[in-house]
């Protein structure tokens, strides 16, 4: 939900900025403010995050700094969870939130100038609908006074951004489609918190290093999941330009696995670390040490030939080395972690330069822009409070620095959108722990969107291509919603079909428990899952369910046919017969990943 703060007497967009410590074009975005950026008394601003920490000094009091501030004093007495008599200590930390968390009607709005006002919006279509379902409104008509929970409307872009979390009680891999704010998990107890995903150049799959430093391959579509090799748990991996290898470090050893063939090969290269593909497949950048030890990017052959220096450094080591999209440019920090500059080389011509960064010199996961312009980077700032984030962008050359955005974070991973006109990156810490929140903000109208919230998240990344390969099936009938992938066609209003699988969806009407209807249904009298079915019980969204899974002989005419039968949470009215069970039945392939992603409306 937005927050909202009433602009007072005498108060600027310059002035509410720095109390809050604002980007001001985040601000003004925010608002879809027009020059010359005038306010006044009595107006709603929706206010992006910022710093709403302070350290309580000599003389504050809680009505004080609320008049100080502008917030009602029950908003900040409730956002610090105070009791009776409400006392407030000299050096405390205190929560000061920039507003409430609803609009008050005025006259003349309705819902769709209060969702056009305030970016309601996916894809360019303003959605007044979004705010008529969080409120839960009978209709469209609203009236002055109202209080309304004004929510964040999904982006509307393709693709799929793909993060680490432990939101269902143990890190996975988790998809987020941007499209229409679709939230399913990938993996199921494979992940850790130091998880990274990788995505294919061709987004059909994605890499990461998993528990007991596995490194995992997972087809995006079939959900199916290979493991590669055991490695260490904070070793980039990179994929090749045609999606069918990976690159990665073991054992001081550069290893070229192909996916698809298994076959590996090998370069010696003791001390090289964060190796990657060049655009032509043949070629590999890495960092290693040079004969005097000193840390430097080496060019090489994949066939292990015509290795080359690239750099001339004299300094501290070289990190967080990243390749540009087109091969030209290569980016790095230095020295270390309390000090992390960011600076570029030209790979053709050697010339190096130094980014600006942020105010403490604390830059970090610099990410290249998909057409190799722009740099994105995590700056560290502080306050008398603590760190947070400055989310900004510089020119591959420097010269351009921009601050788009704050993250409660001291350091957040931030990932382009493939079109590269939006930042993703995370925030929610609090006292400096893990994020929970992910958060966009898009460069050409910067203001910041929360996309997800809850849990602790870890590493975020979008998808390369803007090519979806996932549709949504939705039913109103049977009060469903799941992915499936986008090759397959509808057939009917319950079937849609490939050539590599299938699915159709149902309701079961019973007063049997839900192990006799799984029974029958296994072992129906035509032995449509074959002689020998196995009968799981799961759970579907907090509903107990159950899976079939076929034998053996099952028969060939039904296209490796299994099935899943789930409670659900109501039961189903439907041409007045009552249906306490859905039933989906797909190909065996596809269909735990279907349910993965599978919610009742």
């Amino acid at each position: 939900m937005q927050i909202f703060y009433t602009v007072r007497p005498g108060e600027s967009l310059q002035l509410i900025a720095q109390r809050w410590k604002l980007p001001i074009p985040s601000l003004i975005a925010a608002n879809r403010l027009v020059p010359p950026y005038t306010i006044f008394p009595g107006q709603q601003l929706s206010m992006p995050p910022g710093v709403d920490l302070i350290r309580v000094n000599s003389g504050d009091t809680l009505y004080r700094l609320s008049q100080q501030y502008g917030i009602p004093l029950p908003v900040i007495i409730e956002a610090n969870r105070l009791s009776p008599p409400y006392r407030i200590e000299v050096g405390q930390l205190l929560r000061i939130p920039p507003g409430v968390p609803y609009y008050t009607v005025r006259p003349g709005d309705t819902l769709y100038s209060i969702a056009s006002k305030y970016n309601v919006i996916t894809a360019g279509q303003i959605r007044p609908e979004l705010i008529q379902q969080q409120n839960q409104l009978p209709s469209s008509l609203i009236y002055p006074g109202m209080h309304l929970i004004i929510p964040y409307a999904p982006p509307g872009d393709p693709g799929w951004i793909a993060y680490t979390s432990d939101r269902s009680g143990s890190y996975d891999i988790w998809l987020y489609r941007p499209f229409d704010g679709l939230n399913i998990p990938l993996t199921q107890n494979l992940g850790e918190e130091f998880s990274v995903p990788y995505w294919s150049p061709d987004s059909g799959r994605i890499a990461f290093i998993g528990k007991r430093g596995i490194l995992y391959v997972i087809e995006i579509v079939t959900g199916a999941t290979a493991q590669i090799d055991q490695i260490e748990p904070y070793t980039l991996l990179d994929w090749s330009p045609d999606s069918q290898s990976l690159s990665y470090m073991k054992q001081d050893q550069i290893v070229l696995y192909h996916t698809v063939t298994h076959q590996v090969r090998t370069i010696r290269s003791p001390g090289a670390t964060d190796v990657q593909w060049f655009p032509s497949g043949r070629e590999l950048l890495f960092q290693a040490p040079d004969s005097a030890g000193v840390s430097q990017l080496f060019k090489i052959n994949i066939n292990g030939t015509e290795k080359r220096q690239v750099t001339q450094n004299t300094e501290g080591p070289l990190h967080d080395i990243r390749l540009s999209p087109d091969g030209t440019f290569a980016l790095f920090t230095s020295p270390g972690v309390s000090i992390s500059i960011i600076s570029t080389i030209n790979l053709t011509t050697g010339q190096t330069h130094t980014l600006q960064g942020g105010p403490l010199a604390k830059n970090y996961f610099p990410a290249w822009s998909p057409d190799s312009s722009l740099i994105a980077y995590s700056a560290t700032a502080s306050s008398d409070t603590g760190y947070y984030s400055l989310i900004e962008t510089d020119a591959r050359t420097g010269g351009n620095r921009r601050t788009w955005a704050l993250s409660e974070c001291f350091g957040t991973p931030v990932t382009w959108s493939p079109r590269g006109d939006k930042i993703v990156y995370l925030s929610g810490c609090r006292n400096q722990e893990s994020s929970s929140q992910i958060w966009l903000v898009d460069i050409n109208h910067p203001v910041p969107i929360l996309l997800v919230t809850g849990g602790r998240i870890t590493a975020v990344q979008w998808s390369p291509l803007t090519t979806d390969s996932f549709k949504v099936y939705r039913s109103t009938k049977y009060h469903v919603s799941f992915s499936y992938p986008a090759s397959w066609q509808p057939v009917s209003e319950e079937r849609a079909e490939g050539v590599d699988g299938f699915f159709q969806v149902s309701a079961i009407s019973s007063d049997e428990e839900l192990s006799e209807v799984c029974r029958s249904e296994a072992f129906h009298r035509l032995r449509p899952y074959g002689s020998q079915p196995q009968i799981i019980s799961t759970k579907v969204q907090n509903q107990e369910a159950c899976f079939i899974y076929p034998s053996s002989d099952q028969p060939i005419e039904m296209k490796k046919q299994a099935a899943l039968i789930a409670r659900y949470p109501r039961p189903i009215q439907i041409q007045g017969t009552t249906y306490p069970f859905f039933v989906l039945w797909a190909d065996r392939n596809h269909i735990d990943q279907i349910v993965r992603s599978l919610s009742w409306i």
